[in-house]
């Protein structure tokens, strides 16, 4: 959660590190370049996270009021729904496409989403108490589904196309309908 200046620099520095392609802003600006595109949706979020969590004045209020208007509109735009203050930093949105994450989630540091990635839950009558936890440091590949509420450990790959219904430890690598542990990382 960024409460900070300091926090919000360091969340951005993280994020920015992943997006190679946007160095040249100004011609990515220019091209439409994908992965400038992505990197402004995570970089408004970050803002929204900001000034959602500091209690200031009604500039802060204002503010926060834009950059949420904003994500909004990058929301719909890019087809992607990931709620404020559920990512941690490093976060990296690969290509433009649909990706549904939810509210009661918690994600790790330096985890990458491909799209028509969703997760959500297996009956829309469960209450969910944070029991979403991602790791630090996964993959998610094109169109995952993860239904729960699970818990996947760090260093897990997910695989193009799988259903995950069950928890999934440290360091595996997953895929299938439903998903099951083709093998662990070394």
């Amino acid at each position: 959660m960024i409460t900070s200046r300091k926090e919000l620099k360091a969340y951005i520095q993280q994020d920015r590190a992943k997006y190679t392609n946007i160095h040249g802003s100004l011609r990515a600006k220019l091209s439409l370049n994908e992965d400038y595109r992505m990197y402004q949706y995570v970089k408004n979020m970050r803002y929204v996270e900001y000034y959602k969590n500091t209690k200031g004045n009604i500039i802060t209020k204002f503010l926060y009021f834009l950059y949420y208007m904003r994500h909004r509109h990058l929301s719909n735009k890019l087809q992607i729904s990931i709620a404020p203050n559920s990512c941690g930093p490093g976060l990296y949105l690969l290509h433009p496409g649909f990706r549904r994450l939810g509210r009661y989630l918690k994600i790790g540091d330096n985890c990458t989403f491909l799209p028509n990635v969703l997760i959500g839950k297996k009956s829309p009558h469960v209450k969910i108490d944070n029991n979403y936890i991602i790791g630090n440091n996964c993959y998610f590949g094109y169109g995952c589904t993860i239904m729960g509420p699970v818990k996947i450990g760090n260093n897990v790959t997910i695989g193009a196309g799988s259903v995950v219904t069950k928890d999934i430890p440290d360091n595996a690598i997953v895929v299938g309908n439903p998903a099951k542990i083709l093998k662990f990382k070394e």
